[in-house]
Order: C-alpha cells, then structure tokens, then sequence
C-alpha cells in the first residue's frame, strides 16, 4: 500500500508539471486513500502484533 502511495503521488508531482491538473488532483486523491488504507493497517498489525506478544510472555 505504501509502494502504490509513493507511486500515485509521484504521478501527481509529475502531471502537476506537466499541467495535467486533472490526472494531477486524481492521483493525489488515490494516493491518500492507499496511504490512510495502510496507516490503518499499519495500527491494526501493531495492536495485534504487541497482544500476541504480551501473551507468548
């Protein structure tokens, strides 16, 4: 999730310089998406991973 972020985000950049400002505010919106997608997946494993830990403990 983050690689497609980073990706969607660089095509933003690059369209902005181009002037496709369209193809520019449509990637950027895809990129928040995939990276708020993988902050909260991010959370969830971390939650998990800390619980699994404390009870192998």
């Amino acid at each position: 999730m983050l690689k497609l972020a980073i990706l969607f985000a660089v095509i933003s950049v690059v369209a902005g310089l181009f002037g496709f400002t369209r193809v520019s505010s449509g990637a950027a919106g895809i990129a928040k998406i995939c990276f708020f997608i993988f902050l909260i997946l991010f959370v969830i494993f971390l939650v998990i991973a800390i619980t699994a830990g404390s009870l192998v403990l």
